[in-house]
């Protein structure tokens, strides 16, 4: 990775061999593993607040650049679609866990990291001892592909249908990565301008309203630490785990309806769209080991970033409710 303008006390980065994956990582303390799994369109930048606080707590905090991002890149420079799946998100994390050394680990995502937090504690309980899920909540698979089913409920203006031809966002997020951020990040806050559906023959940025002023908590200093970590890799990876999503339905159906059963937390901010058309309520049911639910009053979509004191201390009290 090229230099950072980015200064994280105690954070320090490395490559490990993450099965077929030289993953980047940024890491900091001694102690049980926590790792942190990024969302879409961030990195391991998106933790910043969280890796000194934890390895203070106690932890050996670890937030990887996942599959397909910025430091991480594609599998052995490979970049087909098929290589995003869940089983290969998941495999990710496992393959994190033997090259730090570690039997087990608490595993936390926000946004895309959510779902892969959930799937890894869904499918290997014997190595993740407690997950933490911001944003998305964990709903078990249902009966129905996702993308026929999100296109018919919201049309093809939903951004999870737009993402699905191959090239297109690519070019769209590519041409100017500042105003990509900027838009994405303010329009999904819980202070900034809502986002909408895109407008026919528009793109995924003309769904999004450029604030007026950068929110308290978002600097021009973070914007362009993405841009310059997206620089090389760009945002075809990342979008490839939205075109697997009818894949990953195929490949789950072993799991259908099934709960996850290891200690769990839920944070999520009052104002999040994701909560819009995925509900929490019930989440209970498919999380036997739910400890609790954080919703952040006034906080949108952003949460380790917007409400990093908060979402913080709800990480570290599950922490120590595992013992």
């Amino acid at each position: 990775m090229t230099e950072s303008v980015a200064d994280v006390p105690a954070v320090t980065h490395r490559y490990v061999q993450a099965g077929n994956l030289r993953m980047h990582i940024a890491e900091a303390g001694r102690g049980p593993l926590v790792l942190l799994l990024h969302g879409f369109p961030e990195s391991w930048y998106s933790w910043r607040h969280q890796l000194a606080a934890l390895a203070a707590a106690g932890y050996h905090a670890v937030a990887p650049d996942q599959r397909g991002y910025c430091g991480t890149g594609p599998p052995e420079g490979r970049a087909d679609i098929g290589e995003y799946t869940i089983l290969h998100l998941t495999g990710d994390v496992i393959a994190l866990m033997d090259a730090l050394g570690e039997d087990e680990a608490v595993v936390a995502g926000h946004d895309w990291g959510a779902p892969v937090a959930w799937h890894a504690a869904l499918f290997r309980p014997d190595r993740v001892r407690g997950v933490i899920g911001l944003s998305v909540p964990y709903r078990p698979r249902g009966s129905a592909p996702p993308i026929p089913t999100l296109r018919a409920l919201l049309g093809e203006g939903f951004y999870m249908v737009y993402f699905q031809q191959p090239g297109v966002a690519d070019a769209e997020l590519s041409r100017d990565p500042a105003a990509t951020f900027r838009k994405v990040l303010c329009s999904l806050a819980g202070d900034g301008p809502a986002m909408s559906l895109i407008p026919q023959g528009g793109g995924f940025l003309d769904a999004a309203a450029d604030a007026a002023e950068l929110p308290a908590w978002l600097s021009q200093q973070d914007i362009d630490e993405y841009v310059r970590e997206y620089a090389d890799s760009g945002f075809t990876g990342p979008l490839n785990w939205y075109r697997n999503l009818d894949r990953n339905w195929e490949l789950t159906s072993a799991w259908q309806h099934a709960p996850i059963s290891v200690p769990s937390l839920f944070v999520a901010g009052e104002k999040d769209p994701v909560l819009s058309f995925i509900s929490p309520d019930g989440i209970a049911s498919a999380l036997p080991g739910l400890t609790g639910q954080v919703i952040l009053p006034g906080c949108g979509h952003w949460t380790q970033q917007e409400r990093p004191a908060e979402v913080t201390a709800a990480m570290i009290a599950f922490l120590h409710e595992l013992g």
